[in-house]
C-alpha cells in the first residue's frame, strides 16, 4: 500500500502487509537471508521509521528504528537482526495511546524483543529500538559492505552505505530477509552542515537546528528491499530535471554529484535520460515515478539502491566492464535493477539470477539498440568467458547470500535468456520480458507500483504462457543443475548427425541452427537428436551466430 507521511500511530492501524515471510536466518551477522526461524516467520514488517544522526567526526551513528508489523502466527517475541558491534540502549512497545519499555536480550546478531503477551494472527504490533555506536566499516564495498567513511577530493566527508550481501542489519535493526519488504518507509537523517543526505524515496523536507546540524526527511511510498535502503552523504550539488515517459507522464530525475564533478554530471544527464527511455520502451514504465529516479555519486563502484542508484564509475564507461562499449555500463546495469530486483524481487537468494541475470542481459539488448545485431552478439560473446558452471544458477533449496555470489548468476543468467530468445523468437521474447516486469494481473496502480516477489518457476510459467508449450526441460537443464549440455555433431556423407548429450540423461529437445551453404536452418531435435540431409560437398556451420549455451567445442 502507499502511505503519505503520517505518524507511526496512524500507520499502526494500516498493517496489511505487501510481502510474505518465507520459511532460519544465519547466525553469522554478516550473512543475509536463508531459512527463517519460526519467530521471524511469525511476522511481516509493514513499515519502518528510521531516525538517525550520522557523525563523521567519530564515525558513529545514533538514533532509533521503529518497526510496525502484522502478526502471521502466534508469537511472544519480535526478533530483529542487528550487528553485535552496535549497542541497543532500550526498546519500547509502541501502542496507540502509550509507549512502554519492554525487556529484550541479544543472541549474536539477533535482537529478541518481549511482546509481553502472545500476539495473535492478523493483529498489529510496533516497537521502537534506541541504538547506536560505530557501525562496521565496509572491507570491500560494495561486495563486502557496511559504512564507507571517505573524503572528497577537497577533503570533505563522503559517506555511503552498501549492504547487499551482508544485510541491512549492519547499520540498522531490521528483519533481514529478501522475502520481507515494508509497504513504505520513513528515513530521517541528521548530519553536520553543509553535508547533504541523498536517500530513497522523495525528499519531504529539510530542517536545520541552531547548532549546525541539518535533518533530511525522506519518505519511500512503495515497498522496498531492505538492503536497498541507503545513505549517501557529502557536500553534494544537486542537478534536477524531469523525464517524459513514452506515455507522456513526467517524473523527477535528480543527480547528487560532488561539486568538483558538477559539469560532468550536467553532461551525463543526457545519458541517464537515454537509458531510462530504453528501459521504458523495452520492458515498461519506470516503477517508482511517484517518488523519483535518483543517482548519487559514491566512493564505491555502485549498487541498485531503489530510487537513489549508487554511482561510482567516475564517468568512465569501462569502470564495470574493463572495456568501453560506447555507453556507461555501470549506470545502465544499476538502473536495470529498478525493474529486475526492485520491482521484481527474488523471494529467496536461490533466485538471485532474476536480479543479476536479467539485469546483465539488458546491457546486451542496449548494445543491440546502439549497434544492431553485431553489437548484441559481440556483447554476449564478451560475457561467455565469465561462465564457470560450478553451481546451479537457481537450485531448488533455500540459500543465504554467502552461497549465491559468483559470475554465473550474472553471465550465465544472461546467456540463458539469450538462448531462450533463440528458442522463443524475437517478438515472443519481447513480450516475455514485458510480461515478466508487468504481468497482466499486476499493472501499475493509480496509487503505487506493481512491486512483487518472483521465483524461477514464475519465469518458466511466463515463458510457457507466451510459447504455449512446456519448457520445464529448458529450465531444468540450464538452471537447476550446473553442467552445460554438449552438442555432438558428425558428418557421414550427405548426413549430418546431431545429438545432445545432457547430464543425468535429462530431456533436452533444443533446436539447433545449422548454416548450410549460406542458408541457416533451424533443426528440430525431438528426443534430443536429428539427422540432417546435406549435399555431399556443401559447407555447413553448427550454430553460426552463437545462440546456444553449451559446452564449447
Amino acid at each position: 500500500m502507499r502511505h503519505s507521511s503520517i505518524s507511526i500511530f496512524a500507520l499502526f492501524l494500516l498493517l496489511s502487509g505487501c510481502g510474505s515471510s518465507e520459511v532460519n536466518a544465519q547466525p553469522d551477522p554478516y550473512v543475509s537471508g536463508g531459512v527463517l526461524s519460526p519467530e521471524q516467520a511469525s511476522f511481516d514488517v509493514t513499515f519502518y521509521d528510521l531516525n538517525l544522526r550520522v557523525n563523521p567526526a567519530d564515525s558513529s551513528i545514533s538514533g532509533s528504528l521503529t518497526a510496525a508489523a502484522r502478526i502471521l502466527h502466534p508469537t511472544n517475541f519480535l526478533v530483529l537482526d542487528l550487528d553485535p558491534v552496535l549497542q541497543v540502549h532500550g526498546v519500547n512497545l509502541v501502542e496507540i495511546e502509550r509507549e512502554q519499555a519492554v525487556p529484550f536480550h541479544r543472541e549474536g546478531g539477533k535482537l529478541w524483543i518481549d511482546l509481553l503477551a502472545t500476539r495473535q494472527p492478523q493483529s498489529g504490533v510496533a516497537v521502537r529500538v534506541e541504538y547506536g555506536g560505530r557501525p562496521r566499516i565496509a572491507p570491500r564495498p560494495p561486495w563486502d559492505g557496511g559504512f564507507t567513511w571517505a573524503s572528497t577530493p577537497e577533503g570533505e566527508p563522503w559517506i555511503a552505505t552498501s549492504c547487499q550481501v551482508n544485510g541491512a542489519d549492519v547499520w540498522w535493526p531490521v528483519k533481514d530477509h529478501p522475502s520481507d519488504e515494508p509497504d513504505s518507509m520513513a528515513i530521517h537523517i541528521t548530519v553536520p552542515e553543509p553535508l547533504v543526505v541523498a536517500s530513497n524515496g522523495r525528499l519531504e523536507s529539510v530542517t536545520s537546528s541552531s547548532r549546525g546540524w541539518t535533518t533530511y526527511h525522506w519518505f519511500v511510498s512503495t515497498p522496498i528491499n531492505v538492503y536497498n535502503v541507503a545513505l549517501n552523504i557529502a557536500p553534494y550539488r544537486l542537478i534536477e530535471d524531469t523525464h517524459v515517459s513514452p506515455d507522456d507522464s513526467v517524473y523527477p530525475v535528480v543527480f547528487y554529484v560532488l561539486p568538483s564533478d558538477y559539469e560532468k554530471g550536467v553532461r551525463f544527464m543526457a545519458e541517464i535520460h537515454d537509458h531510462l527511455r530504453f528501459f521504458e520502451e523495452t520492458i515498461g514504465p519506470y516503477p517508482f515515478a511517484d517518488d523519483k529516479y535518483g543517482v548519487a555519486q559514491t566512493p564505491h563502484l555502485g549498487m541498485e539502491h531503489q530510487t537513489i542508484i549508487a554511482y561510482g564509475a567516475g564517468f568512465d564507461n569501462s569502470a564495470m566492464t574493463d572495456r568501453d562499449w560506447g555507453f556507461d555500463a555501470l549506470h545502465h546495469h544499476e538502473l536495470a535493477h529498478e525493474w529486475w530486483g526492485n520491482l521484481v524481487t527474488n523471494v529467496d537468494w536461490s533466485d538471485m539470477w532474476l536480479h543479476e541475470g536479467f539485469g546483465t542481459y539488458m546491457q546486451a539488448l542496449y548494445m543491440e539498440r546502439l549497434e544492431g545485431t553485431r553489437g548484441y552478439h559481440a556483447y554476449m560473446q564478451y560475457m561467455r568467458g565469465g561462465i564457470t558452471n560450478q553451481e546451479p544458477v537457481a537450485p531448488r533449496r533455500s540459500l543465504n547470500s554467502a552461497e549465491i555470489y559468483g559470475g554465473d548468476i550474472y553471465y550465465k543468467g544472461a546467456w540463458i535468456l539469450h538462448t531462450l530468445r533463440y528458442l522463443m523468437g524475437d517478438e515472443p521474447m519481447d513480450a516475455f520480458l514485458r510480461r515478466m516486469a508487468y504481468p497482466p494481473h499486476s499493472q501499475v496502480a493509480e496509487e503505487g507500483c506493481a512491486c512483487r516477489f518472483a521465483t524461477t518457476d514464475d519465469v518458466r510459467f511466463t515463458a510457457e504462457a507466451i510459447v504455449g508449450e512446456p519448457l520445464d526441460w529448458f529450465f531444468d537443464v540450464y538452471l537447476r543443475q550446473e553442467e552445460l549440455p554438449h552438442l555432438i555433431g558428425s558428418r557421414d556423407g550427405d548426413e549430418l548427425q546431431l545429438r545432445w548429450q545432457v547430464p543425468d540423461g535429462l530431456s533436452f529437445p533444443m533446436p539447433v541452427p545449422v548454416e548450410i551453404d549460406g542458408e541457416i536452418r533451424d533443426i528440430e531435435m525431438a528426443g534430443g537428436s536429428a539427422i540432417v540431409q546435406i549435399p555431399e560437398n556443401a559447407d555447413f556451420v553448427i550454430d553460426p551466430e552463437g545462440w546456444l549455451l553449451r559446452v564449447a567445442d
